[in-house]
């Protein structure tokens, strides 16, 4: 009797043990299977008609973002025919793209696909994706850029800017394609400028900086250097004040070329440092070790800006 017992105990005690270890594991085989685990970019909420904003001083509307669909995440919302406005003091943006990211935590706007940008003076920039910086009011991307403005098209690879475009960089394979206003005949000529880049422009102060490898061409000369200063004409203070009128004008007052100058004009060559041409009277000044060569004395009172 008391044999029976020990074995009824012992053959307790074994299956009790292999439950347990069995069930041990299935738990050890549902862990690691990925199958199991279900998708953790699945989004927490989807919304139609999505529109966010935000306020500045005073509590007047600094900015607007808005999306047919939107997928909020956690820390992203992801939006779909995405449409954003900024109202500044002087001028306002609007920007549309295909798909938009808005990171709840900096503030920070992803767009991609048909990005286009356009402000009240005037601008207009077209590009691939974008970065928003809501906070810090820049703009940026590493893809191609277009941005045309009146009489000019500017465009390269990679770009960073002020909100307004007023202020832009473009850090590579920069164009910039004008059409300038000659003051003594009145009629507008093409002017052609290329650089490997940076490219600066301030639209507020009228100037455009274009580094490394520059070249220039217009009608009746061609000019190559490291470094190219272009002032433009400004506009009068009563004209920039209007409301959807270009800060800049396209009208070129002054070019500026340094390092390694190297002027074409008709078959004449000029080398310097320093070569300044001003649009008025079409005069270049030559400084910095200046040579000059010409083939055709007919053409000497050109070489000379005569």
């Amino acid at each position: 009797m008391e044999l029976k017992k020990i074995i009824l105990v012992f053959a307790f005690l074994f299956f009790a043990a292999v439950n347990l270890l069995a069930g041990q594991i299935n738990q050890a085989d549902t862990s690691v299977v990925p199958g199991d685990i279900k998708d953790v970019k699945e989004s927490a909420q989807q919304v139609g008609d999505f529109t966010l904003s935000g306020s500045g001083e005073k509590g007047k509307k600094a900015w607007d973002l808005a999306g047919k669909s939107a997928d909020i995440y956690n820390d992203v919302v992801k939006l779909k025919d995405v449409v954003g406005n900024n109202y500044g003091e002087k001028d306002s943006i609007n920007l549309t793209a295909d798909n938009g990211d808005f990171n709840k935590a900096s503030g920070v706007v992803h767009l991609e696909k048909n990005v286009v940008i356009t402000t009240s003076s005037g601008a207009k920039l077209t590009t691939d994706s974008l970065d928003w910086d809501r906070k810090q009011q820049i703009v940026s991307t590493l893809d191609k850029v277009n941005l045309a403005r009146s009489d000019m098209n500017l465009s390269g690879d990679g770009a960073k800017g002020r909100m307004a475009l007023k202020q832009v960089m473009l850090e590579k394979n920069v164009r910039l394609d004008i059409k300038t206003l000659e003051k003594q005949s009145g009629k507008k000529e093409k002017i052609v400028i290329t650089c490997d880049g940076p490219l600066d422009i301030d639209y507020d102060k009228n100037i455009a900086v274009f580094n490394n490898n520059v070249k220039v061409e217009k009608s009746d000369l061609t000019i190559y250097s490291d470094k190219l200063e272009v002032y433009f004409t400004p506009k009068p203070e009563t004209d920039k004040k209007a409301p959807g009128v270009d800060v800049m004008s396209s009208s070129i007052n002054k070019i500026i070329a340094l390092g390694n100058v190297r002027i074409l004009r008709g078959e004449n060559i000029s080398y310097s440092q320093q070569a300044i041409y001003t649009a008025l009277d079409k005069k270049i000044v030559l400084t910095g070790r200046p040579q000059i060569i010409i083939y055709q004395t007919e053409n000497m009172n050109a070489a000379f800006g005569n």
